[in-house]
């Protein structure tokens, strides 16, 4: 009877955990790492992004996204869209196209790979032959031109991938037929350029890298004209009147050839090199557009006089007397124009320019061509990405403060709407307004609206303007001088310089009830900031705060601190500094927390941890924590002197150490001691990076950075004895110390002038000294204590004060309950012990169920060195859940994780780009969206829903029934059928 009772609690269990636990990777914010290819449909109005990991990217409106990885590890070095279509094609470096669409799933549309091919030559040719140098989507929407390396120019039907071999254009049919006296007609090269007659479908240009152009027609299969450059050709563009062709070329020139007149001999009438009579660099893509009134705009890329300019990324935008040449800040990708109109053909209203770090849309409309605020694709690592932090569920009052803020710094940023347009996000509203805080290398914090499917940028706070740096304050990057040649305007943000690393934002703290924010630094610097709506000049003085409290025999080899500014100093409205604690030595600031109610906060370094009160500007109180000997922690992360001697003797003595252990249980077996050596050494060569086999074993107290302090965390609860609860300030550090101070806090009244005082209370030694990495008190219902002033704001109702309060300290090894006041041992959750792995971050969130709105349990969350997340549960301290989430070998991205309050979290899986992940039921932000092809695309309007395929967040496969047409598809591939097309591929993808 009792196993059933218990087989029958189990059962009940798991299904609460299938109401309130589900892990899903749901979306990427950010920039594509590696941006290798672009592309756009007009008629979908979407943008497609190929990366170098083999990753393809689709943005529409705001929140309309998609994304399909390609199974083949290879860049994808071409993407071009059907027209008038759904479906798109992709070129990688392996020489495979793959054919992608957009198809309806279950109410939802998902980006889905229909078809891949690779053209095969004839037997005992070379790989040149068939090596795709050119794509070409014929208007018709049925062929695919594919211009190669080895000059040859094949016809294939799409969608699936059936060569036409009687339409193919063989190099030598294209030979026989150029004049005698054109130069480089015995070595032609590869196909550079393909290019569809605006007005004749049946026409097409094929451009050839010697220089060669020759008009060829699809119909009669023959040449109607060739144009005989001859400088290496980069480009082609076909005037939209079929006029003219434009060709640019590698010294810097660009042609103008006039169509239908075959004698083109005054070619020098023609050619044009915009920047120079010195040698310029290559023109690599050149485009002509008309405008309704007035010249044409003409855009290229490159061209710059290569001695001078040739580092500058740019592209010149001519239209009648403007000349402009765009300075970007990375390698140009590529880049395209929108036109404006209902059918996308009237005057360029914007350019979109895809470089190496970030997207850059220029308004075309608009006076000036200012740049155009990005929705999406936001570059996070414009100066590198050093911390995060998340606040869920913002007031509406500070997040309007913030967003006034922001606006201001947006002045110079165009107003007309994106451009970029296709499809509708159907995502529901975001249920709250969430913040994540970035900081970056360069001293700023960057916040960010985390509430739905677009990442998007809502103001910058700059610390640097309190200290003394480098920059120069009149150094205007948006500016050229007047007069000069070529005109260049410096635009996008990315600028991953920083004027001093001393300056690298380390921890970050907001209370979202306040609106007070304290951010600290690498040179041990904390600023306490708040907010306000008006500019102010203020002088920050730093109250400079001695952590090593007079210890003897120790000299900080690491950098000096930052020198702060004695002269007023002007900060515009958003969160202004008011107090600067200044850590001596200024090491990093390790931990960091803020109390708003009390008016304080706290900080941790590798030397100790301190008290500060902001309110009367005074530091309460000091611990050093450092071991005597610890001399690494007296050197700093910028010092030149890494001890390398050190970590080696260290871990010779660890080796020593467990050999004794080892012969202390009599384990004389040699296969034992080969393989605890095997392991030490493995130790040794990935510096802990791999998980360690172990039981937890005692470290000793001489390891390195003992003293270093990983968490500190503000309760009100139970030190002295269980009828009197007191504020108080718990420290966990390296060495796995816990320390407890209780703080007296005067009264209201007299806040302002009587000091807060503190006393130490308990220090705690955990037996396995594993660092500790999160503390959390529970009050007397088992439930975490709330945040400060949330019981204040109706928020969180109020703790339990009559039960016993528990103490929870996490260490990397171990969850360990203490019972308060009096700390003794309740209960342990080993982690490290049972499969090797540690803690890496922890944090605490609520789980709402899926059944039941007013079900919902708090549990921890948990990040492992294997990659894993942990769910545990509170105050039981047993594990719910775990799942694979992280690459293990991804060291920096487990680093970077970061959670929120309602079980999602954040982590970079390159330095330009956030993965979303949810391991909550309830709580889930995903791509939800849907393409429809325009009515006067065809009669065959197609619905396509689309999801942001959370399961995976991968290209979706395909179910059964898609399955047996993928089947066909690949047999007809094989054989040579011909009715494979219109019977299954149509019906596959309507």
């Amino acid at each position: 009877m009792k196993r059933f009772r218990r087989h029958g609690h189990e059962s009940q269990r798991d299904r609460l955990k299938q109401e309130l636990f589900q892990f899903n990777k749901t979306v990427e914010h950010g920039f594509p790492h590696q941006p290798s290819a672009l592309s756009f449909s007009p008629s979908l109005q979407l943008l497609a992004i190929g990366t170098r990991s083999g990753a393809i990217k689709l943005y529409g409106a705001p929140g309309v996204e998609f994304m399909g990885l390609h199974d083949e590890n290879a860049a994808v070095t071409q993407v071009h869209f059907l027209p008038h279509q759904v479906e798109l094609v992709t070129l990688l470096d392996d020489n495979s196209l793959h054919m992608w669409t957009l198809r309806a799933h279950k109410g939802l549309s998902e980006l889905l790979e229909i078809g891949r091919f690779t053209l095969t030559g004839p037997p005992g040719a070379p790989p040149s032959v068939t090596r795709v140098t050119a794509v070409l989507a014929h208007s018709s929407g049925e062929l695919l031109l594919l211009g190669t390396e080895g000059g040859h120019v094949f016809i294939v039907e799409v969608p699936g991938f059936r060569e036409l071999e009687e339409r193919n254009i063989s190099l030598d049919q294209v030979s026989t037929s150029v004049p005698e006296d054109y130069i480089g007609r015995r070595n032609l090269e590869h196909v550079e350029a393909l290019q569809e007659n605006p007005l004749n479908p049946n026409q097409v240009v094929i451009g050839y890298g010697r220089g060669l152009m020759v008009i060829w027609d699809l119909e009669k299969h023959c040449a109607i004209q060739h144009i005989p450059a001859t400088q290496q050709l980069e480009s082609v563009w076909w005037t939209e009147d079929a006029a003219y062709i434009l060709s640019s070329h590698s010294d810097g020139s660009y042609c103008r050839w006039m169509v239908g007149v075959e004698d083109l001999n005054d070619e020098e009438e023609k050619s044009d090199i915009p920047y120079g009579h010195f040698p310029c660099k290559a023109i690599s893509k050149i485009v002509q557009l008309p405008a309704e009134e007035g010249p044409p705009f003409l855009f290229f890329s490159g061209g710059m006089p290569r001695a001078s300019y040739g580092d500058r990324h740019c592209i010149t935008v001519i239209h009648g007397k403007t000349h402009v040449a765009l300075d970007f800040t990375s390698r140009i990708i590529d880049f395209f124009v929108i036109r404006g109109g209902s059918h996308h053909t009237g005057d360029p209203s914007a350019l979109v320019v895809l470089v190496e770090e970030e997207l850059v849309v220029i308004d075309l409309q608009t006076e000036g061509w200012p740049v155009i605020q990005t929705p999406y694709l936001v570059p996070l690592h414009s100066s590198a990405i050093t911390c995060s932090h998340h606040v869920s569920a913002i007031p509406i009052k500070l997040w309007e403060r913030v967003i006034a803020a922001g606006d201001l710094q947006k002045t110079h940023y165009s107003k007309q709407p994106w451009p970029i347009t296709g499809g509708q996000s159907l995502a529901p509203d975001p249920p709250q307004r969430d913040l994540l805080l970035t900081g970056h290398e360069d001293g700023t914090v960057r916040f960010w609206d985390a509430s739905g499917v677009c990442l998007y940028p809502m103001y910058k706070l700059s610390t640097a303007g309190v200290f003394h740096t480098d920059a120069d304050p009149n150094d205007n990057m948006n500016q050229g001088s007047e007069g000069e040649w070529p005109p260049f305007r410096k635009v996008g943000c990315f600028d991953p310089y920083s004027d001093d690393p001393r300056l690298g934002v380390q921890k970050i703290h907001l209370c979202k009830y306040s609106g007070y924010l304290t951010v600290a630094g690498t040179a041990g610097q904390i600023l306490v900031l708040e907010l306000n709506d008006e500019a102010a000049d203020q002088i920050v003085e730093a109250k400079v705060v001695d952590l090593l409290q007079g210890q003897e025999g120790f000299r900080w080899k690491g950098h000096t601190r930052l020198d702060v500014r004695e002269e007023p100093v002007q900060f515009p409205p958003g969160f202004q500094p008011f107090a600067l604690v200044q850590c001596q030595p200024p090491a990093v600031v390790t931990a960091l927390t803020l109390h708003s109610e009390w008016k304080l906060v706290a900080f941790g370094t590798s030397h100790g941890f301190g008290l500060y009160d902001y309110q009367q500007k005074n530091n309460v109180f000091v611990k050093c924590t450092l071991n005597p000997s610890d001399q690494l922690a007296m050197e700093g992360p910028l010092s030149r002197v890494k001890s390398i001697k050190k970590s080696l003797r260290q871990s010779f003595r660890r080796i020593r150490r467990s050999r004794v252990s080892l012969r202390k249980h009599h384990v004389n077996n040699a296969a034992k001691l080969q393989e605890a050596n095997a392991r030490l050494e493995a130790e040794l060569a990935e510096m802990e990076l791999a998980p360690v086999q172990r039981k937890i074993e005692a470290r000793s107290s001489d390891d390195s950075f003992t003293g270093l302090v990983r968490t500190l965390y503000f309760a009100d609860t139970f030190l002295t004895d269980s009828s009197h609860n007191t504020p108080s300030l718990w420290a966990g550090t390296n060495g796995g110390c816990v320390f407890a101070y209780m703080l007296r806090l005067p009264a209201v009244e007299h806040r302002a002038d009587e000091p807060v005082t503190a006393q130490p209370a308990k220090e705690i030694q955990l037996m396995h000294r594993a660092p500790v990495v999160g503390i959390v008190v529970l009050d007397g219902h088992g439930a975490p204590l709330p945040e400060p002033l949330e019981v204040a704001h109706d928020l969180a109702r109020s703790p339990d004060m009559q039960g016993s309060h528990h103490l929870l300290v996490i260490s990397e090894e171990q969850f360990k309950v203490f019972t308060l006041p009096k700390v003794s041992a309740k209960m342990k959750l080993k982690l490290t012990a049972v499969d090797g792995s540690r803690v890496r971050r922890v944090g605490v969130s609520w789980f709402g169920s899926s059944k039941s709105e007013e079900y919902g349990e708090s549990g921890l969350v948990v990040l492992t060195n294997q990659g894993d997340v942990h769910v545990v549960s509170l105050p039981s301290v047993k594990l719910q859940v775990q799942y694979p989430c992280i690459r293990r070998e991804d060291v920096s991205g487990i680093a970077s994780c970061v959670f929120t309050k309602h079980g999602q979290g954040f982590y970079l899986i390159s330095p330009s780009e956030f993965e979303r992940f949810s391991l909550s039921t309830r709580f889930l932000v995903e791509p939800r969206c849907l393409v429809e092809l325009p009515l006067h695309s065809g009669s065959n309007k197609r619905r396509i829903h689309s999801d942001g395929g959370s399961s995976t967040h991968r290209s979706t496969r395909l179910d059964s029934e898609d399955a047996e047409v993928l089947q066909e598809i690949q047999k007809s591939l094989e054989g040579d059928q011909t009715s494979f097309l219109e019977n299954n591929v149509k019906s596959a993808v309507a």
